[in-house]
């Protein structure tokens, strides 16, 4: 009977369906902290995640950060609150640790615009060019990448391939339009994009500058060009933040996911915060994907160790060769998240 149970358990994890009966009067941040400590596992956490899980999280970061901190960790277990090609990451730099993902279902809109198989035939268009991934895409698109990068060290990789090369940058053309500018190179750009940041609305950040004049418009380079026109500020999430803190400004219009916005209260308690808003109904832009965890399925996957990211030993070998890549060139470069 044991073992019936556990291999419906296991179906359900698999599936991501995690919505087990949990005793209502059990205290989740004080049991996943026991957790941590039995099972010697991390919690890593990305800014979008909810204000609950980064509060209990080891560490809180952007793809980089996080990445950065998936690769020095000496924990047995890699509790990832994020989404799927972010778990992965970890897995490929830590192929020996168990890895596990809150909900499985949490996914990317901007990985998903990208099938490998149809982009390895989008490549052999351009046998002689540097292929550029953004680390927001599948672990198999990374075993066609020579690089990675993300959107705070995006412009340093760039550069730091030779000018003689072609590059091909996938999947974000939002980021990649962007980095053209930037560096003045020329990209052949993958169609993908981000649905979160494909839905501000330049009327309502417009309407919101005017009623608060002294704000200070933020956006983050996966938004689309008419809305990046506007912005005080370009940068990826822990680059805003960082602005934030530093500028003498005391109101902020932030573009990009919301959550990261807890963060921004917590270093500057003192400042105003206003989430832009997107071209539907909502006040602020949220992806479903990152919101797909919970406390509650966080307690579960630690519990359960379910359920876990796996990948075939050939794609960790040819696709960690790009991440690494990139984390080389960064240190080289002396650059931090």
């Amino acid at each position: 009977m044991t073992e019936v149970l556990e291999i419906a358990k296991k179906s359900l994890f698999k599936k991501g369906f995690l919505d087990m009966d949990i005793d209502p009067t059990l205290d989740l941040v004080e049991e996943i902290n026991k957790l941590k400590k039995v099972k010697n596992a991390i919690i890593l956490a990305h800014y979008y995640q909810e204000s609950e899980i980064q509060d209990v999280a080891d560490y809180i970061g952007d793809s980089l950060g996080l990445s950065q901190k998936a690769e020095s960790t000496d924990a047995e277990m890699i509790v990832f609150a994020g989404v799927h090609f972010m778990a992965e990451t970890a897995k490929m730099l830590n192929p020996h640790k168990k890895v596990v993902l809150p909900d499985l279902n949490a996914g990317c809109s901007l990985a998903d615009s990208c099938p490998a198989p149809i982009f390895k035939k989008f490549k052999e268009k351009y046998p002689d060019h540097v292929v550029v991934s953004y680390i927001n895409c599948t672990a198999e698109l990374k075993t066609l990448t020579d690089i990675c990068c993300t959107s705070s060290n995006a412009e340093v990789i760039i550069n730091s391939i030779p000018s003689d090369k072609g590059i091909i940058f996938a999947p974000d053309k939002n980021l990649g339009a962007y980095l053209i500018k930037k560096t003045g190179r020329e990209m052949i750009l993958w169609d993908g994009a981000c649905m979160v940041h494909e839905i501000f609305s330049r009327e309502k950040i417009t309407k919101l500058k005017h009623r608060n004049p002294e704000a200070k418009f933020i956006a983050h380079p996966e938004c689309e060009e008419h809305i990046l026109e506007m912005a005080d500020f370009i940068g990826s999430t822990s680059q805003m933040l960082k602005f934030t803190q530093e500028d003498e400004s005391c109101t902020f219009i932030v573009g990009t996911e919301a959550g990261i916005i807890h963060q921004m209260e917590l270093a500057s308690p003192d400042k105003t915060f206003i989430p832009a808003p997107p071209e539907n109904n909502c006040a602020c832009n949220e992806c479903p994907h990152m919101r797909l965890n919970s406390l509650e399925k966080l307690y579960l996957s630690m519990k359960y160790e379910l359920p876990e990211i796996l990948l075939d030993d050939w794609i960790v070998e040819k696709g960690r060769k790009c991440i690494d890549a990139m984390l080389d060139i960064s240190a080289k470069a002396g650059f931090k998240a």
